[in-house]
């Protein structure tokens, strides 16, 4: 006999990767549980093999039984992201860090977003748990491919973004699995968010920044398990293998030359299957890199 419970649809699902979080894995949740409305939104908490019992809470106290929980061996972010969203049931996925905070009416105004036409991505202004009043509009990348955060646009109008943050990052469910989620070859920790950006862009969808939701952020000093360049370098040169054109592949393998290993992590990413993948984006896509680094007057 199936439940009621079976054939619940949710407008949302939350989910939420984590990976020995402490304290900020409750934090999150009841801070979620706190603002959201009583139906109409799942959350999800996929625990990437912890060491430090910090989603023991969900299963302790019965406040959070309607709390899925998913526990993974050890694969890494991206797909700890992408294994929320096989189990999520929601019009919309919602992806979370595992420490952050968020005010009453937060989901119903983020999502509100998508009425308007071209939306097919979107995320809040972040700012920190430490400092509110420093806030981020959405993302870019400087001459190096590094990371950099948008002021506020003009007007504080919802406005197109190049790349969302993972802290806080809501897509379609339908074009979430049309571009295939997260990069599935990715390892560890590192440039899964602005992967998935580079590629729904590509793909020919739209993303923005609500800059009338704001949610705040624990920005953390170091991991709390243990991240090298390795890691970060075999996920950003996958992503170029994927993406870029010749000359761009270049480029980020004169960025990670100087760290060294550079010819072994290059190695195993082809070795990754990262060519057949290459093929079938550069058929499947609607824009190139050139299109999107001209766009967004990236200079790379």
């Amino acid at each position: 006999m199936q439940t009621l419970a079976h054939y619940f649809k949710p407008d949302a699902s939350i989910i939420i990767p984590c990976k020995n979080e402490g304290g900020n894995v409750k934090m999150t949740v009841d801070s979620l549980m706190a603002a959201l409305p009583s139906s109409g939104t799942e959350i999800i908490v996929v625990d990437d093999l912890s060491q430090d019992d910090c989603c023991r809470f969900l299963q302790a106290d019965s406040r959070y039984a309607n709390i899925q929980y998913i526990s993974l061996p050890g694969l890494g972010a991206a797909q700890a992201r992408n294994y929320g969203a096989a189990a999520a049931k929601g019009e919309y996925l919602v992806f979370c860090d595992a420490h952050i905070t968020v005010q009453e009416g937060w989901l119903a105004s983020l999502l509100s977003t998508f009425n308007r036409p071209g939306v097919d991505a979107v995320s809040p202004a972040i700012g920190s748990i430490a400092n509110p009043h420093a806030v981020g509009y959405g993302q870019t990348w400087n001459a190096r491919l590094e990371t950099a955060w948008l002021p506020a646009p003009a007007r504080m109008e919802t406005t197109r973004a190049p790349l969302l943050p993972g802290g806080c990052l809501a897509v379609h469910s339908s074009v979430f699995q049309q571009v295939g989620g997260f990069d599935r070859g990715f390892i560890v920790w590192g440039h899964e968010d602005v992967e998935l950006s580079l590629k729904l862009w590509l793909f020919g969808y739209g993303l923005y920044i609500n800059p009338a939701v704001k949610i705040l952020h624990l920005f953390r000093q170091k991991h709390p398990y243990r991240v090298t360049f390795d890691y970060v370098h075999y996920n950003l040169l996958r992503m170029a293998y994927s993406h870029f054109n010749n000359n761009r592949v270049d480029k980020v393998i004169a960025l990670v030359k100087p760290y060294g290993k550079s010819e072994r992590i290059i190695r195993n990413v082809l070795k990754s299957g990262v060519l057949d993948q290459r093929q079938d984006y550069f058929k499947r896509r609607q824009r190139d890199d050139d299109w999107f680094m001209s766009e967004f007057q990236i200079p790379f």
